[in-house]
């Protein structure tokens, strides 16, 4: 495993990490026992930061992350986020009195005093104009609530915005080869500030695995099932806003160009890693095996400049239309 400095917190921190949406919920069924081994495996593998939220199976993941941090020794970094269990979910709801009572339920589910990171869970565009709601966040940490804070957002514009708070020290985007947008400007902006940069949705909900087809079902409770309109929450969530059809026959393009003796999915998280303002990629992981094969990415040698420009090709000849301009 190889470590990258978490922005200005001084944290060292796995390249590929940990994302703990898929074992909360909302990625078909999924068993304890089974979760437990994915994050042990995870930490063996020498994974040192998950990422998760108040809303994955409402406390579920949290519960799970704090059973493994009393079963191991190793320091584990964990980040959070809140805000999307608010109903209707808009900018006056990221007040003292609901951040206060979601950072208070996620000290309790992960069996802590301060957490060590909350991030706003992509709040609507208008919050980023609220510089209150950041000064919130500030006395949380002073209160010795929380030790930093970040943002988890939709757009870059959002980013942009975010980071122009001095206290925001991580923002969490989606970025993989459907996504490629992020580093574009804010990448640079990012890096100009020392934000850390988190990559959530690496595989395009699993797409960049290579492991689906035309003839998969998803389970009923399976957001791959039922959001691919956007009918629960964002459509750049599910495949990262891009058609099935059309994400799956890139995918056929993008196999050609793996590696020898390596998969798909590790190479798409090695393109990510090929960017040096990404911190580290969180990719999900309900089985052991697939988190050993996500984390041997970390270890791969740089993808060669030619595999990145055919890449690059593949993205823009058969995805760029559909997703560059909306997110």
């Amino acid at each position: 495993m190889n470590y990258r400095q978490l922005g200005r917190t001084g944290w060292n921190v796995s390249a590929v990490s940990f994302g703990a949406w898929a074992i909360g919920g909302s990625w078909g069924a999924v068993d304890d026992r089974d979760s437990l081994a994915a994050l042990n495996q995870a930490i063996d593998c020498g994974v040192n930061f998950i990422d998760t939220a108040d809303v994955y199976g409402m406390g579920r993941s949290e519960r799970l992350i704090a059973q493994l941090k009393r079963e191991r020794s190793e320091q584990i970094y964990v980040a959070t986020k809140a805000g999307r269990r608010l109903s209707p979910h808009n900018a006056d709801g990221y007040n003292a009195p609901n951040l206060t009572s979601f950072v208070e339920d996620s000290l309790r589910n992960l069996s802590t005093d301060c957490l060590d990171l909350v991030q706003l869970h992509c709040p609507p565009t208008e919050l980023y104009y609220r510089p209150e709601v950041f000064g919130i966040l500030d006395r949380l940490c002073e209160a010795g609530k929380l030790r930093f804070y970040g943002v988890s957002v939709q757009t870059v514009e959002e980013a942009l915005k975010a980071i122009e708070y001095p206290n925001v020290q991580t923002v969490q985007i989606i970025f993989n080869i459907f996504r490629p947008r992020p580093a574009e400007l804010f990448f640079e902006q990012a890096m100009r500030r020392r934000v850390g940069i988190l990559a959530r949705v690496p595989l395009a909900s699993g797409l960049l695995a290579g492991r689906l087809s035309r003839d998969t079902t998803f389970e009923k409770d399976d957001h791959r099932n039922f959001n691919r309109r956007g009918e629960a929450f964002d459509v750049g969530e599910t495949f990262s806003g891009v058609d099935y059809e059309t994400a799956l026959a890139a995918v056929e393009e993008i196999r050609a160009l793996v590696p020898a003796g390596s998969t798909i999915a590790q190479m798409a998280l090695r393109w990510i890693l090929m960017f040096e303002a990404v911190t580290c990629a969180i990719p999900g992981g309900k089985r052991p095996s697939q988190v050993k094969e996500n984390c041997a990415a970390a270890d791969m040698a740089p993808l060669a400049p030619n595999a990145m420009a055919a890449l690059q090709h593949i993205y823009d000849s058969r995805i760029r239309a559909l997703v560059h301009h909306r997110w």
